[in-house]
């Protein structure tokens, strides 16, 4: 088998806490003088959801934010990452570390660092979160678009799709796209067909978080492969949250069989173990892909990114190449 690490990929679902190294949540627990949060075990979305914010509030220091942007660059370079673009939601930070725009330069500074000294690109996806005022959403989709030529490529929108729906945040969305941002909102994951079918109508989506549950409705898969939209799939998570019942059932086979391009991504490897080259490695163990259904990944994730042309032309070059040597 070819070596997964040798193959170039981006990582684009990626939510920049949630990729936090478990030792470092510790290391932030023991100088904070509290035990260290749980990350598993959770029972629902909810849970999950309270868990992620725990380990996020031990984030209390410029020092903190940017050794955690620090090690999220390098655990996607060793996992061969030559683009990793991270959802960051800036007000979590906002007074702790200054202004929306302080806090966002600095995830865009010490993201460039990282990257330039791994020699890969980063980009980030300022995101929003539906269970807050659409207003939010708007200041934050102004702030993205402030920062559209200085690292900021795309514009998301996550929490929970069943309980908010994507239509009262067209507006957002509208400024991000204005600013050329990729729109790139969750859909599809614990909110069926109607929420990805909101996402490209009212959101203008390109790239759909998630996107799974777009296998229940055959029209919609059609148009999503007609329309060449990208879904950022997770497969651990997916099984996790009890999205699918496994692995084994999980619909990524069957979404590329009709022709819908997909990205492998980790989501929130605190909380759900794989990083990026273990979500490649397990979905080749338990769904059989073969190189070139990982290599069809791998550039769908490159092509999908909001990376650089000349980084995408090379890394696309680059798979083509992993794909021509002998395993």
């Amino acid at each position: 088998m070819r070596d997964l690490v040798q193959l170039p990929k981006a990582h684009l679902h990626l939510h920049l806490e949630g990729a936090m190294r478990p030792s470092t949540l510790a290391d932030l627990a023991t100088a904070a003088g509290v035990a260290v949060p749980p990350v598993r075990g959770y029972t629902s979305f909810g849970e999950f959801g309270l868990q992620y914010r725990a380990a996020s509030a031990l984030i209390v220091t410029e020092d903190d934010l940017r050794r955690v942007v620090r090690e999220v660059v390098d655990d996607a370079a060793d996992d061969g990452a030559v683009w990793i673009e991270p959802h960051f939601y800036p007000p979590r930070y906002v007074g702790a570390l200054g202004t929306a725009d302080e806090v966002l330069e600095i995830v865009l500074d010490e993201g460039r660092r990282a990257a330039d000294r791994r020699g890969i690109g980063c980009g980030w996806i300022v995101s929003a979160l539906r269970d807050f005022d659409p207003a939010q959403a708007v200041e934050l989709a102004k702030l993205a678009a402030r920062y559209a030529d200085a690292g900021v490529v795309s514009f998301g929108l996550a929490a929970d799709e069943a309980l908010f729906p994507p239509e009262p945040f067209a507006e957002a969305f509208g400024i991000a796209r204005d600013a050329g941002l990729i729109s790139a909102p969750h859909a599809g994951e614990l909110a069926g067909p109607a929420s990805v079918y909101g996402a490209l109508d009212a959101l203008g989506a390109r790239r759909i978080c998630h996107g799974v549950r777009a296998i229940e409705d055959p029209a919609l898969m059609e148009r999503l492969a007609t329309e060449e939209i990208v879904l950022d799939v997770c497969p651990t998570s997916n099984v996790m949250l009890a999205v699918v019942p496994s692995f084994e059932e999980h619909p990524l086979v069957r979404l590329l069989d009709a022709g819908v391009r997909c990205t492998l991504n980790g989501d929130d490897p605190l909380l759900f173990g794989p990083g990026l080259l273990a979500e490649y490695e397990l979905v080749r163990a338990t769904m059989g892909l073969s190189d070139e259904r990982l290599a069809q990944l791998a550039r769908s994730s490159l092509v999908g990114s909001g990376a650089p042309p000349e980084l995408v032309g090379d890394g696309v070059e680059r798979i083509e190449e992993w794909l021509t040597t002998v395993p």
